[in-house]
């Protein structure tokens, strides 16, 4: 498994770029994105009897040990099947006492390519430059590591089939 980077550690503080080469049919890979309930599943939240729609928002319940007192709230932006998804979040809203909703978002966006021995996977969060300078580099570090843990989950996820 190899799990790279797209910006050097001296790059921009705006965006974190991470990509994966899954063994995996493109719709495969699409399923476990794409899919709120199978999304989920690897990502760690509880998206039960809910779906992706461009447009809308989408909650969850986080099942990921120790932030099970979590919500995750996304704002679901574009969905091009087998291709494109995309969607809103507040980075690292982590602290139930704090009210992040006067904050900007960040744009998660994954992206799906067809490689001769699988699916390229790319997962680009853009944003960080307009999060309060307070946390903002706390979130950066915080999503940089937590993209590398999905990556590595949705990889078992599609090898299980």
């Amino acid at each position: 498994m190899t799990i790279s980077s797209d910006t050097p550690n001296n790059a921009s503080t705006d965006r974190i770029e991470k990509q994966i080469l899954l063994k995996a049919p493109r719709s495969r890979v699409w399923r476990a994105v794409s899919n709120a309930e199978e999304f989920g599943r690897w990502f760690r939240v509880d998206f039960s009897g809910k779906q992706f729609v461009a447009g809308q928002s989408i909650q969850g319940n986080i099942t990921y040990p120790g932030y099970e007192h979590l919500v995750m709230d996304v704002l679901v932006e574009r969905v091009e099947p087998e291709h494109h998804l995309s969607f809103r979040w507040h980075p690292a809203a982590v602290d139930v006492s704090v009210d992040y909703s006067p904050e900007p978002t960040t744009l998660v966006v994954f992206e799906l390519s067809e490689v001769d021995s699988g699916t390229l996977l790319r997962v680009v969060e853009s944003g960080f430059d307009q999060i309060p300078a307070a946390r903002r580099e706390e979130a950066f570090r915080m999503n940089s590591g937590g993209w590398e843990e999905q990556l590595i989950n949705i990889e078992k996820h599609v090898a299980k089939g």
